[in-house]
């Protein structure tokens, strides 16, 4: 099944059965791409307003970016379950097989790649986000604070499918530099995140 062509509830119905893919990291690019399309919201109900002309040009070219950032995001989703499908293939191994061990570790590497490339893509959305934060439309600004929330979610869902085939490496020191990317994009663009959303959430209460 293209998951992302399916029915919304049928791809629900599917994260929630037995079958291994979509998984985390399915979810989580489509939930980024949702986060992304929130921001962009904000950028289209601001675009065309006399009192945020000194912003247009910027926000359309965010738009765009957007635009984008969501189509790749939701590429993720199949790219994820290719990249999944040969470390499950390698578990398949026979276990006094001499290959498998090299299988595995190869394999749960290549697996990381797009759970990686997820939460790049976030970090670049919630850049965007910041922005029509700041400068889009108050009347939408609660969507700006729900993309980033949204989108830090992505970020620490997709992190978590890096962490899981990290866990087992062999190879500490390729393990350690993965995660050491992993972390440095959750500690600094989850901030980024909470920011967004306590500005946002400050608009109402204050």
């Amino acid at each position: 099944m293209d998951m992302i062509s399916a029915p919304c509830r049928d791809f629900v119905s599917v994260l929630a059965s037995s079958a291994p893919t979509p998984g985390g990291g399915g979810a989580a690019a489509l939930v980024g791409a949702i986060g992304t399309a929130l921001g962009n919201m904000v950028g289209a109900l601001t675009v065309g307003k006399k009192k945020y002309a000194a912003a247009e040009d910027e926000l359309r070219a965010l738009m765009q970016q957007c635009d984008d950032l969501q189509e790749e995001l939701l590429e993720q989703v199949a790219a994820d379950e290719a990249g999944f499908l040969p470390l499950a293939k390698a578990y398949g191994i026979p276990k006094d097989d001499p290959t498998r061990e090299s299988a595995l570790e190869e394999a749960a590497v290549a697996a990381c790649f797009v759970p990686l490339r997820i939460m790049e893509l976030c970090c670049e959305a919630l850049h965007a986000v910041a922005v029509f934060a700041e400068k889009g439309s108050k009347l939408a600004i609660s969507d700006a604070g729900c993309a980033a929330a949204t989108l830090k979610a992505a970020l620490q869902g997709a992190s978590l499918n890096v962490f899981i085939n990290t866990k087992g490496l062999k190879d500490r020191a390729r393990a350690d530099a993965l995660n050491k990317k992993c972390l440095s994009m959750l500690d600094s663009y989850g901030a980024l995140a909470d920011r967004v959303f306590a500005q946002v959430k400050d608009e109402f209460l204050a």
